[in-house]
């Protein structure tokens, strides 16, 4: 029975995921911030449950250790993340620098201390939560996306070392995912200068017509169990449309339609 281990597994896809992999025979490890207060997974035999704050160095490393202890582990997920959304002007010094640790520094702790076990087992695969957002921009997002482009250009960089000790690493990046994300897993900032065109961009916006979080689990499923030497799975039918029209429009045109389209004149 092979074995994954996933961050921010509370709600959302990380919640599907753990549901998914148990389901089909997996033990999971699902690790959350209070795992206290989950009601759900401790009902299933399978799954595990450990605290974990991706920001908190210290019990990155005592929550890895316990789960390698307690058996192999197989996957990790990288999970754990959230959207900070809103004009730059405005953003505080808090939010940028919890953006950052929770985005990108949380993912690349958290593989870092999984490396020395993958290794020395030369097997192990790493799977990490992107974004359409690592590989095309929206507006208001700008700190959001230096994370998510900052974990694909990572991952690709990470892909040849980690081959070398036969260890694979993977990105999902979903388009928009029908959970309570912008209310529960987005972060505002606001100006009043930009506020015209932020009520225009979020009029245009619609939860009901994202991808459900048990679809883009499927994804996730494909990536940990397919064997492909493949880096990037784009999940959900509105990521596949924004980024083949950005490869078929090239940077500037598919720049400047987002512009028109989003933010209007």
């Amino acid at each position: 029975m092979k074995t994954i281990f996933i961050t921010g597994a509370s709600t959302g896809l990380g919640k599907a995921v753990a549901k998914l992999f148990a389901a089909r025979g997996w033990k999971v490890v699902a690790t959350m911030r209070k795992p206290e207060n989950e009601k759900e997974l401790t009902l299933i035999d399978n799954i595990t449950l450990l605290p974990l704050d991706v920001t908190n160095v210290a019990q990155i490393k005592e929550t890895t250790q316990k789960a390698i202890a307690a058996g192999n582990i197989d996957v990790v997920f990288n999970n754990a993340g959230y959207g900070l959304l809103g004009p730059l002007e405005s953003t505080t010094d808090e939010q940028l620098v919890r953006q950052l640790n929770t985005n990108i520094l949380g993912v690349i702790r958290v593989t870092q201390a999984f490396i020395p076990y993958f290794r020395e087992r030369q097997q192990g695969l790493f799977i990490s939560t992107t974004s359409i957002g690592g590989l095309i921009t929206f507006p208001f997002s700008s700190v959001y996306h230096a994370t998510k482009w900052a974990l694909e250009g990572w991952s690709e960089s990470m892909a040849f070392e980690l081959k070398k000790i036969g260890v694979g690493i993977k990105t999902v990046s979903p388009g928009g995912i029908k959970t309570d994300f912008l209310s529960r897993s987005a972060d505002m900032s606001s100006h009043p200068a930009y506020e015209k065109w932020l009520t225009h961009m979020f009029a245009g916006i619609n939860e009901d017509h994202f991808t459900p979080a048990e679809q883009i689990a499927e994804v996730v499923y494909e990536a940990a169990t397919d064997g492909a030497d493949k880096l990037r799975y784009v999940a959900g039918e509105d990521a596949k449309t924004f980024y083949a029209q950005r490869l078929q429009l090239g940077d500037e045109g598919f720049r400047k339609q987002m512009e028109q389209t989003l933010l209007g004149n």
